[in-house]
């Protein structure tokens, strides 16, 4: 049986970071499985589908990633997919509470399913969508940060 992970999040947009954790944990799972979470509640710059098309192209090199959408509890949709782990990258301590407290409660729901997290390669430490998207918002040059189509899509949007 393969090692499945899941690695959820926004990726609103992706970023060279989020492809630096999925490239490194295919060193320790079979497949991972880029999930973006539907959240109606939270306004988001990209609609999922655009946020799909850039996964799509950002990591259309690397074997054995695939991308998904889900709604509800993470861990039942871990479940759901056979994964046997949450895949999450950490940038700083200031993560590491929450993503500590999120990881413990998913174990209490769901204990077949483990959180593996990864730090941040020290190159993307400091880089967050909400950071980009708002360097990107006045005109900051990110185009290092993230993708060149991904770059190209943020310009757009903001009409740059």
């Amino acid at each position: 049986m393969s090692r499945i992970a899941i690695y959820p999040g926004s990726f609103d947009p992706v970023t060279n970071g989020h492809i630096d954790i999925a490239k490194r944990g295919l060193k320790l799972f079979d497949r991972i499985i880029v999930a973006i979470l539907h959240n109606p509640g939270k306004k988001s710059l990209f609609t999922i589908e655009e946020r799909l098309e850039m996964l799509n192209e950002s990591m259309s090199g690397i074997d054995h990633i695939e991308f998904d959408t889900f709604d509800g509890l993470l861990v039942d949709y871990a479940h759901q997919r056979h994964a046997c782990a949450i895949l999450r990258g950490m940038r700083a301590v200031s993560d590491f509470e929450y993503e500590f407290q999120l990881a413990l409660m998913n174990r209490k729901l769901k204990r077949q399913v483990e959180t593996v997290f990864l730090m941040t390669g020290l190159r993307w430490i400091f880089t967050s969508s909400s950071i980009i998207k708002e360097a990107a918002r006045f005109g900051g040059d990110v185009s290092d940060m993230v993708p060149p189509k991904v770059n190209a899509r943020l310009k757009a949007k903001f009409g740059f």
